[in-house]
């Protein structure tokens, strides 16, 4: 079956980009899967769409809220079930605190304490790099440190809020991790003990990388497949430039990022993921990322598309199915929906105070949650120069109501 994407709006063509599979490579897949105890798929077209509608939608700027400011430029957040916010300062910015949680007082705290957030306290938790950050139904808060600050180990740090001590630690192992790897985003499984990673690398040897938290096995999955790769037509453009690298030296270069925004559905059965500078959305059954007896070969035939994505590095799935999308470059929430068979990308809201969004997801209150983050006026894309205008704002919005509705389309 070959599924295609349209944006099936007024005066424009569709928008198809169809990835062939050859009939010798699709036989040498079921004849792979002969022996792997999975049943005979309908082979995934794997679609990378080159460009976004011109004609999006959007609903009015009047619900968008600011609900705090961030001490430093976040790059990951997360809400406790009590409402407080939880951000991980990304790394860019240079900052004191690796991770910092704002209490009901106002006041920004380091998360879950100072020892672990200072280098040189000699704490064994000391975090170094933290980017992706997740809060489960529990109240546990999960951290994804990378390491790449000072070159520590990459862990896992799981932290109950409600006891206000450690839950676990996984170290991740240096096997599922190359010499480019740079943890990004995580996405909790709800129903099995498994964190998924993403891990952008140089945006070739991009991956995902599955974490079992029982048992401590990390597996690095799908590296190679394009579903995971940077799609090298794809430039970021923010602030009505393109984004680049630029060095103290002079050298200019393009950033190379891969697979980054990931999330899960609320059963637990589905993986969805993208490049952060890709234009197509994809998902595969977390059944079949668990197994550790499929080879990678048949594990890449059970990828499917799903629809276009703006660039962007956060995504978030309400309870109907409806997949939101932080969109970088537009400085807005997108948003895809299940009863349009994910065809068409439509505009939830933007406005000029979205600047780089990211950390996007579903609150407790049922809102959307995010930030932004300007993370293009930080010293690594300015030849050194911090060039960021604070505040970094954090923002709430109401996601789509259960009844569909649509909004009139931009001039």
């Amino acid at each position: 079956m070959i599924r295609t994407l349209q944006n099936d709006l007024p005066g424009e063509s569709p928008i198809v980009h169809p990835r062939a599979r050859q009939s010798v490579a699709a036989l040498v897949a079921l004849l792979l899967l002969a022996g792997s105890n999975l049943p005979a798929p309908d082979l995934p077209d794997l679609k990378l769409l080159p460009t976004l509608p011109r004609n999006l939608f959007k609903k009015g700027n009047d619900e968008l809220l600011e609900t705090a400011q961030a001490p430093a430029g976040p790059g990951g957040m997360c809400v406790l079930p009590t409402g407080d916010y939880i951000i991980a300062c990304h790394p860019f910015f240079l900052p004191p605190h690796r991770v910092m949680r704002l209490g009901k007082d106002g006041q920004w705290l380091p998360f879950p304490n100072e020892p672990m957030n200072a280098p040189g306290s000699g704490d064994p938790l000391l975090l170094d790099s933290v980017l992706g950050i997740a809060c489960d139904s529990r109240g546990v808060v999960w951290m994804l440190d990378n390491g790449r600050r000072s070159g520590t180990a990459a862990k896992l740090v799981a932290w109950d809020t409600k006891r206000d001590e450690l839950h676990k630690v996984v170290v991740i192992d240096a096997l599922a991790l190359n010499p480019n790897s740079f943890l990004t985003n995580l996405a909790l499984d709800p129903v099995s003990p498994h964190v998924y990673l993403s891990d952008p690398a140089d945006g070739v040897t991009s991956a995902l990388i599955v974490v079992n938290t029982e048992t401590g096995l990390a597996r690095r999955v799908l590296q190679g497949d394009r579903s995971v790769q940077k799609d090298p037509e794809i430039l970021l453009s923010v602030d009505g430039r393109q984004v680049e690298v630029r060095r103290p030296d002079g050298v200019v270069a393009s950033p190379l990022t891969g697979i980054s925004p990931i999330a899960i559905d609320r059963r637990g059965e589905w993986l969805y993921y993208g490049a952060r500078d890709g234009a197509s959305l994809y998902k595969i059954r977390t059944e079949f990322l668990v197994r550790t007896d499929i080879t990678p070969q048949v594990l890449a035939t059970q990828i499917t598309g799903v629809s276009q994505k703006p660039v962007c590095d956060s995504m978030a799935i309400d309870a109907k199915g409806r997949i939101y999308f932080a969109d970088i470059s537009r400085g807005s929430i997108d948003y895809v929906t299940p009863e349009e068979n994910f065809l068409n990308l439509r505009l939830l809201v933007q406005d000029p105070r979205i600047i780089w969004p990211g950390g996007l997801l579903i609150g407790p209150d049922g809102q959307l949650h995010f930030f932004s983050s300007q993370l293009h006026r930080t010293p690594f894309f300015n030849s050194g120069k911090d060039v960021t205008a604070p505040p970094f704002s954090l923002f709430k919005t109401r996601p789509l109501p259960s009844s569909r509705f649509s909004f009139p389309a931009l001039p």
